[in-house]
């Protein structure tokens, strides 16, 4: 289990640094849409090209932001009755939806946009908008956000088996969010 452990503790220090760097990515897409409303609207001059660089910029805020969120277990569930579990009750209902939703659904995806990107890739597709971008750079935030996304999701599961096992501290205090 210690090697098992090892790559699950890996995983949240990897997971970490490429989240610290999508949060980067949201200052630079806020930097660029600012600048892009000031040329367009302050000089009467535009450009596409910054436009599909602020959609790249949240494909990667959303992709490679995903397993930090699932790190932070901050991503979305539904609540019904995980806020209401005590003792290990929460610890089971994530073991279910990583094993049976998470893992499998992930996979597929990251399996499915591999094929997607080496096409784009070795078509060298553009953009059909006037001055757009080659598509490879933000197609393949895809298999590579998934992947990071389902080794995330294994790393998870390894933890949660270990606290179980009582190998692991794991803090597994649930804040209901406030709506």
């Amino acid at each position: 289990m210690s090697f098992l452990l090892k790559f699950a503790l890996g995983m949240d220090w990897l997971s970490d640094r490429i989240g610290k760097l999508a949060s980067w990515a949201v200052l630079i897409s806020a930097v660029i849409c600012a600048g892009t409303a000031f040329v367009r609207y302050g000089l009467d001059m535009g450009s596409n090209a910054w436009l599909e660089v602020q959609w790249y910029l949240f494909a990667a805020i959303v992709m490679l932001g995903a397993p930090y969120v699932l790190e932070k277990n901050e991503h979305v569930r539904v609540d019904l009755i995980y806020g209401k579990l005590k003792g290990n009750g929460p610890v089971y209902v994530d073991l279910f939806g990583l094993l049976l939703f998470l893992l499998p659904v992930i996979g597929l995806l990251a399996w499915l946009s591999w094929p997607y990107f080496y096409r784009v890739w070795t078509m060298n597709e553009m953009s059909s908008n006037a001055g757009g971008l080659i598509r490879w750079p933000v197609v393949i935030l895809m298999p590579v956000g998934f992947a990071l996304l389902w080794l995330q999701g294994w790393a998870e599961v390894i933890k949660r088996v270990a606290y179980l096992q009582g190998k692991f501290a794991m803090d597994t205090h649930y804040e209901k969010p406030i709506q």
